[in-house]
């Protein structure tokens, strides 16, 4: 039998439901519910009371880097399904007025640099993505799928054979919490 030391305690807010079935953890709040699997020999997630214990079997700096990933991630879950993740992206153009819209689960960008075909990025999970004015929101209570749709967005008005210097038209990440 593998002796485990503890080495993280996360504290569990009221109103937070988290289950672990297996090496799948579930955290359920007023916002919604994120599950994600945790998988691993040197790590151990346990559940007691309202608490969330990370313990390792092996007391070396690959197990301890495991350990704080996997309770970083848990502590975003539980922002995530509390608060929520909301980033901010600018609309910059100069040569041509690009036009922004969302439908369905895709990111439509049309006229950009004056191409005649629209561009599309993938809205990923339960992201909501918003465009007002110059401005495009992105919320949810999963930050991964947020940070994936934002890099998705500005992968798109990605330029390529165009001098930077010149045409530095696109869609930017500018904040997020």
């Amino acid at each position: 039998m593998t002796e485990y030391t503890e080495a993280y305690r996360i504290e569990v807010p009221k109103g937070i439901t988290v289950t672990l079935e297996d090496y799948k953890c579930t955290v359920k709040g007023k916002l919604g519910e994120i599950s994600r699997v945790f998988r691993s020999n040197a790590v151990k997630v346990e559940h007691q009371k309202n608490e969330i214990i990370l313990s390792v079997s092996k007391q070396n700096k690959s197990s301890k880097a495991v350990a704080g990933t996997w309770a970083s991630l848990v502590r975003g879950m539980i922002h995530g399904v509390t608060e929520g993740y909301q980033y901010e992206m600018k609309i910059d153009y100069t040569h041509f007025p690009m036009r922004v819209s969302v439908k369905g689960n895709h990111v439509l960008i049309e006229n950009f640099l004056g191409e005649r075909a629209a561009r599309e990025a993938e809205i990923l999970g339960s992201c909501q993505v918003a465009v007002k004015g110059d401005r495009v929101m992105i919320d949810g209570i999963d930050r991964e799928q947020i940070g994936n749709t934002a890099s998705n967005i500005e992968r798109a008005t990605k330029i390529k054979g165009f001098d930077l210097r010149v045409f530095q038209d696109g869609i930017y990440i500018i904040g997020g919490n």
